[in-house]
């Protein structure tokens, strides 16, 4: 339904309404009239036009439509407690005004008449409002989460390429120049071999500084751990994590990263495939090793094979690229991504 639309139907609704009250002429086309501008005004002003809503709902005793429109909208607009303390007020208010009226003569309604007038017509529109925009605030930030990790995992790929194709094929040419420069060459010949085998090496060092800027820009560790597990509660997951054994510092910074990428990996998995399941966060410090684990409940529709795969193949060859190892353990109730990180290069640095 449109806007215009909408407003039509509400000034109708409640103007009929209080036609069968027995309003008209003048009276009747000024409420409808007032019906339309709170309407227009309620993407603009929302708690302005609730507040109108409400002064006009207790003048006529109607303004049913209105009411519920409204108070969608002001529901779905809160954002600071100013605009809850508003809405309470402007509630109770309201709620006083019709517990006076059913004292008043003749014959009022009865008070619990008015009190459920209220929660059906005010409260129950705005806590849905509410729950509305919750549920978008959550879907946004868990797809902006998600963007977030696929930018990472693509620009790490791109440099993963660049570094496997470019980088191999500058140094053949840096290698083959290197071996005409040593050759039998006019002296003219030489230093244009010379020029093109330093200018080679330089193109190589070049790529290798784009790469590592590629890698490390933002390159996340174990430490980043905790601020991935709050930026994941705050999209709505229910992470928890768990710490145990006597912490020892990474110092290979592919392991440390690895670590990050397969806490990163599991919580992306959980959300896509599980979203709103428990996940639990374990780092555990053995002796040798730190063991890391990612799990949630095994969701209810299996998650579809196409097209997946390729987020823990990368996975596999980085954590392997930090000296270790990971499996996939997908069980009947729970889904579960381990990984084994050796703190072999800490234990051999502290040795004398």
């Amino acid at each position: 339904m449109s806007r215009y639309a909408l407003i039509a139907a509400v000034v109708v609704a409640d103007a009929a309404l209080l036609w069968l009250d027995g309003t008209q002429g003048q009276t009747l086309a000024a409420y409808a009239a007032a019906v339309a501008l709170t309407m227009a005004a309620m993407n603009r002003l929302p708690f302005a036009a609730f507040l109108a809503a409400l002064a006009l709902a207790a003048l006529t005793g109607g303004s049913l439509a209105l009411l519920v429109c409204t108070g969608f909208q002001a529901g779905h607009r809160i954002s600071a407690r100013r605009d809850v303390v508003t809405t309470a007020c402007a509630l109770s208010a309201y709620v006083c005004v019709l517990l006076l009226a059913v004292r008043r003569p003749p014959g009022g309604e009865e008070p619990w008449i008015s009190l459920a007038r209220v929660v059906i017509l005010t409260a129950l529109p705005l806590l849905a409002g509410r729950y509305m925009a919750e549920q978008r605030e959550h879907l946004r930030r868990e797809r902006a989460l998600i963007a977030e990790q696929e930018r990472l995992r693509e620009r790490l790929r791109i440099a993963h390429d660049m570094h496997d194709s470019l980088g191999h094929l500058l140094s053949l040419v840096s290698v083959q120049a290197a071996a005409l420069e040593v050759g039998p060459l006019p002296p003219d010949q030489q230093r244009a071999v010379g020029g093109l085998a330093d200018t080679a090496r330089a193109a190589a060092a070049e790529l290798h500084e784009v790469v590592n800027a590629l890698r490390n820009n933002d390159a996340p560790g174990l430490d980043d751990i905790g601020g991935l597990v709050a930026r994941s509660r705050a999209a709505g997951a229910a992470v928890t994590i768990e710490t145990s054994g006597e912490t020892v510092p990474l110092t290979d910074p592919k392991a440390s990263h690895a670590a990050y990428r397969v806490v990163q990996e599991g919580l992306t998995n959980a959300v896509k495939h599980a979203s709103g399941a428990p996940i639990t966060v374990s780092v555990d410090w053995q002796p040798d090793a730190l063991l890391i684990s990612v799990a949630n409940p095994m969701p209810r529709r299996p998650p579809s094979s196409a097209g997946g795969g390729s987020g823990l193949h990368g996975l596999t060859e980085r954590v392997a690229a930090g000296g270790g190892l990971l499996h996939v353990h997908p069980g009947p109730r729970e889904f579960r991504l381990v990984a084994m990180l050796p703190l072999v290069p800490v234990i051999a640095g502290a040795i004398p």
